[in-house]
């Protein structure tokens, strides 16, 4: 075989070396994700992009790209716990990427009332901590109450409460439901914006992706765009790189 000859076989190998070696940091480790909507607010903002740790509660088909079914049933399995942020394969699809808290496991009462979570006849514990602003997608300021929510076992995070109604469902409200083996109550922590458990239903553990684990860094494109190069520094939110997103655990 000739010198070039030798030297294409070289560089297709290294090729397909790297495409395999991203393929399994992509699918056992770690998996960027970008924050499209603001259902996560103020823990997650648009333009955030995060790693989520792929071994958190296992590994399944949804591990893979295109959630090739290479892995048909989960393996090494272990089960989220409250307060966690999590990204699954929402159940009306079982195609589209969803991040949001756990707040019920399998066995727990979850209810709402005027706001308040109870969780297993126990009201969620919250402290209000400010005021704030809120930008919803078409631009609107939307004044809000910020809160610590504090679960039984101290683990704390923060949430958004709008002061007004801004949607013609009920947000504030759920009659008690039992989160059934397998299956966990999700909640965006933006409570009068997200589509979760209270309008999708509880997550089968067949649809868990990861635990979304730290923010890399965070672009607002209202400053930029990433085509203008000379917009980055402008754009990009210092105050949020590697910003770790596990919760507080009640130690602090």
């Amino acid at each position: 075989m000739s010198k070039k000859g030798k030297s294409f076989l070289y560089n297709l190998k290294t090729f397909f070396l790297a495409i395999i070696a991203a393929l399994t940091i992509r699918s056992f480790l770690f998996e960027p994700f970008s924050i499209p909507s603001g259902s996560m607010y103020p823990t997650l903002v648009v333009g955030d992009y995060l790693f989520v740790s792929k071994y958190s509660y296992g590994f399944s088909k949804h591990s893979f790209p295109f959630s090739l079914p290479i892995i048909p049933k989960r393996i090494f399995y272990a089960s989220p716990k409250r307060g966690d942020v999590l990204v699954f394969k929402t159940p009306t699809d079982n195609k589209t990427d969803y991040v949001k808290r756990v707040i019920g496991i399998p066995g727990d009462k979850v209810k709402m009332i005027d706001n308040q979570i109870f969780l297993n006849d126990l009201k969620i514990e919250r402290k209000k901590i400010k005021e704030d602003n809120y930008y919803d997608t078409y631009g609107r300021n939307i004044k809000v109450e910020r809160y610590l929510e504090i679960l039984p076992d101290g683990t704390n995070y923060e949430v958004y409460e709008f002061n007004e109604k801004m949607s013609v469902f009920d947000t504030n409200n759920f009659s008690e439901v039992l989160v059934p083996e397998d299956y966990f109550f999700v909640i965006g922590d933006n409570r009068d914006n997200s589509q979760d458990s209270r309008f999708i239903g509880g997550i089968p553990k067949d649809n868990l992706v990861g635990k979304a684990s730290l923010v890399l860094l965070s672009f607002d494109s209202l400053k930029g765009s990433w085509w203008r190069v000379w917009t980055w520094f402008t754009a990009l939110r210092k105050d949020r790189f590697f910003k770790s997103l596990l919760p507080n655990d009640g130690s602090k």
